[in-house]
């Protein structure tokens, strides 16, 4: 699990827009897509429910939200 894919979770959480993210990381929004799709490859669940251009947390994703949030404290 990357640190990276992690900060861009919570982005994307906090902001619920990967573009919206994707701009305030300075990344392109098809990284932000790609980072998010390895993180949800690598926990075997999605983490986003994608509505139009606006996105939701899934239970799982609303599970890991404070895990991340405590993986970035650290």
């Amino acid at each position: 699990m990357e640190i990276r894919n992690i900060t861009t979770f919570v982005r994307i959480a906090e902001l619920q827009s990967f573009s919206k993210a994707a701009e305030q990381l300075g990344y392109s929004q098809s990284a932000v897509t790609m980072q998010i799709k390895q993180l949800e490859e690598e926990l075997h669940t999605l983490l986003f429910e994608r509505i139009g251009k606006h996105v939701r947390l899934t239970q799982a994703g609303n599970r890991l939200l404070p895990r991340a949030l405590d993986i970035l404290d650290a």
